[in-house]
């Protein structure tokens, strides 16, 4: 199995700038696509932003789009989330995935915290 570490999160004002990591480690070798998604208080966990493992497929949610890169070293089996213009909205958990369905990822990281204040 691929096992995710997630880092990088933290409290930021509104308009600032966060990049998310996450590290994959296990059988790399099978990962077929990494992204993200966040849950926030009180509300269901939605889908932010998803990378193929092989190609340059980038998916993002519509309300991350022109905010939000998410990027991937393979070298290191890293993927990264580089959030820009940060909104209050955005505070949520954020969680790193992997699996062949990006809509519904099979493995799922601890999360990381991501506050942004007004």
């Amino acid at each position: 199995q691929v096992q995710l570490v997630e880092s990088g999160g933290g409290l930021v004002q509104a308009g600032g700038s966060l990049r998310l990591s996450c590290a994959a480690s296990g059988r790399t070798f099978s990962i077929s696509a990494m992204g993200w998604f966040r849950q926030a208080p009180g509300k269901e966990r939605e889908f932010v932003a998803a990378i193929t493992w092989r190609g340059t497929n980038t998916y993002y949610a519509d309300s991350v789009k022109g905010r939000f890169t998410i990027s991937r070293d393979n070298a290191k089996n890293t993927v990264y989330l580089q959030m820009n213009s940060l909104k209050p909205e955005d505070t949520a958990v954020y969680y790193c995935t992997e699996g062949l369905n990006i809509r519904t990822p099979d493995r799922w990281g601890q999360g990381t915290q991501v506050t942004v204040s007004s």
